[in-house]
């Protein structure tokens, strides 16, 4: 493991036949060729909206390869924008215009939801909350807090009135996103159960093309997701104790104990090697129960050049 540690991508810069643009987020580098988008996952990681120093080797395989096992799983559910993925780091998919907000959808109190909560307020994003919970005990049912998407920074959150009366998203589309968001995250549930998981949380994302509403982006990864694990789940909750999770949050505690929040005046700490192959390690562990197929570590030893020849040859064959 070792010698493929500094064999991540931190950074890509691909000249593909036909890129008219390049887009660079926190963890995916976006190519634009005419109407599709060639989406290449990177080893970069981020927490607390702060990228980390170094990449984590098989990270942006599994991401890519677990977004893909979930699109494929729902594309009953609504259109998706995903056409192939000839490189195991690599999406191509249909460009379309993006909605300006997330759709945060939450089975439980967790997180921001326990955090705004545990503060004394009893609404969401217009989403009144039931009192008498506990940290990680489940809504009656799931709720949406959409949040809008930041250029920088941290995202907002938003009520559903809010959108619609700022006209974000118009109300037949919202209706829709509604629609698509429930029925995602129940198939979401169902397959996560299959795994001996529960799906606590996930944003969707979506985007319009021709007039018809896209999924887009990732969903159902351990970098959108959070999950608990089934087993003991009853019993941790009725003592109080901390659920067993299945994400990236050991990077968030890992920063947070070595005095790092993303605040202001903190200084990201060294990352040592033990620790990204320990986070490859953990990867990987996520990819193959989430998904149930054995992880194929595929060669990294010139990850730009098989990147390169991958795309090239699917755009060769395209036909839309």
């Amino acid at each position: 493991m070792e010698s493929s540690i500094n064999k991540g991508i931190g950074s890509t810069n691909f000249n593909f036949p036909g890129q008219t643009g390049i887009y660079k987020g926190k963890v995916r580098d976006v190519y634009e060729i005419g109407d599709l988008l060639v989406m290449v996952a990177s080893d970069r990681i981020s927490a607390f909206d702060h990228n980390l120093p170094k990449p984590i080797p098989f990270k942006g395989q599994v991401l890519n390869q677990v977004a893909t096992h979930f699109l494929n799983a729902t594309r009953d559910i609504c259109p998706n924008w995903l056409l192939a993925t000839p490189d195991p780091n690599v999406a191509i998919g249909h460009r379309c215009e993006p909605f300006k907000i997330e759709m945060v959808i939450r089975g439980y109190l967790t997180g921001h939801a326990w955090r705004t909560y545990k503060s004394g307020k009893r609404e969401l994003c217009g989403v009144t909350l039931p009192d008498g919970m506990k940290e990680h005990d489940p809504f009656p049912e799931p709720i949406i807090t959409p949040a809008t998407k930041a250029e920088e920074g941290h995202d907002e959150d938003i009520s559903r009135e809010n959108i619609i009366l700022q006209n974000i998203v118009s109300e037949q589309d919202y209706v829709l996103l509604e629609k698509y968001t429930r029925a995602l995250f129940q198939r979401g549930t169902n397959l996560a159960a299959e795994r001996g998981l529960i799906l606590v949380d996930t944003k969707y994302e979506f985007g319009k093309k021709d007039g018809q509403i896209y999924l887009i982006d990732e969903i159902h990864t351990p970098d959108s997701s959070r999950y608990f694990y089934k087993d003991g789940y009853e019993e941790r909750q009725a003592k109080g104790l901390v659920q067993k999770q299945l994400s990236k949050e050991f990077v968030r505690e890992w920063l947070m104990d070595h005095g790092f929040q993303g605040l202001d005046g903190d200084l990201m700490p060294l990352m040592p090697a033990t620790f990204v192959e320990q986070v490859s390690e953990r990867y990987i562990e996520l990819y193959e129960i989430i998904t149930g197929k054995e992880f194929d570590r595929v060669d990294n030893s010139d990850i730009d050049s098989r990147i390169q020849r991958n795309v090239k040859g699917f755009l060769e064959n395209f036909k839309m």
